[in-house]
């Protein structure tokens, strides 16, 4: 089997994950996964409209005329909001702007592309508890199993310290430290540290679930012994607060005032 040449689109596009997205800016796994789920998409809509397998398309294949084909596709048959067509706009910019970077000889053709505007959404209205419902949603979770403590101590730790979902999800012990000063230490976008002090009762619920866990492990795991998903959160959230419906909500739905 032959390798792709180090200018081929397959390269580059080997280079945009592995040498841009994750060693250069850092970043998250989840917008690794965003990414490269937009970019399949394009490339599985691309290879229909040039009648070519996948593995032969090329760069001059990247015109602005098939980009915008690719989002009036996915909006009109697969039903795609203005928001995630925008998305995924995003991830073709950041992509083209990386084929840019490498091969400056198709500058026209690339810039063509970066001049794509987004789509003008329509933003819903941010849900949220108030202090009260917050804590009546945390203390109604009967923590009399493991598994309650562990859906217990999630629900605090994001109320305490308002962490994204996934950068909750990624915790380790060795992350938190429950005698005083007590806090946590998060991993965010673009591999941004920072630190969070946790309340006692935050502590206390922690300790509980991290007693005998592998330092090395990811804190908050499924009864499988899988690390927890964000699919996870959403349900535990949905039976907590059958009001919920998206794990994206969670730490806005969860948040202080």
């Amino acid at each position: 089997m032959s390798r792709a040449k180090p200018d081929s689109l397959l390269a580059l596009t080997q280079s945009f994950f592995v040498n841009y997205l994750q060693s250069t800016r850092g970043a998250s796994a989840h917008t690794v996964r965003a990414y490269r789920d937009a970019l399949k998409l394009f490339f599985l809509f691309l290879a229909g409209q040039k009648r070519k397998q996948i593995a032969d398309l090329s760069l001059d294949d990247i015109q602005a005329e098939t980009v915008l084909s690719f989002l009036d596709h996915i909006e009109s048959r697969r039903s795609n909001a203005a928001v995630t067509r925008n998305c995924r706009l995003a991830a073709i910019r950041s992509f083209v702007q990386h084929l840019l970077r490498c091969d400056v000889a198709r500058a026209g053709q690339y810039g063509r592309v970066l001049s794509i505007r987004t789509k003008r959404a329509v933003h819903r209205t941010v849900a949220y508890l108030e202090p009260e419902e917050a804590r009546a949603v945390i203390a109604a979770v009967d923590t009399s199993s493991s598994r309650g403590q562990r859906d217990h101590a999630l629900l605090l730790l994001l109320y305490n310290t308002g962490a994204r979902v996934s950068e909750a999800l990624a915790l380790r012990p060795g992350d938190i430290r429950l005698e005083r000063p007590r806090q946590v230490r998060f991993m965010g976008k673009g591999r941004k540290e920072r630190i969070c002090p946790l309340w006692s009762e935050t502590a206390s619920a922690l300790r509980r679930i991290i007693r005998g866990e592998d330092g090395n492990d990811t804190l908050f795991r499924s009864h499988r012994g899988t690390p927890l998903t964000r699919d996870g959160v959403a349900y535990l959230l949905r039976k907590a607060h059958p009001n919920l419906s998206r794990a994206s909500a969670t730490k806005r739905v969860l948040q202080r005032i």
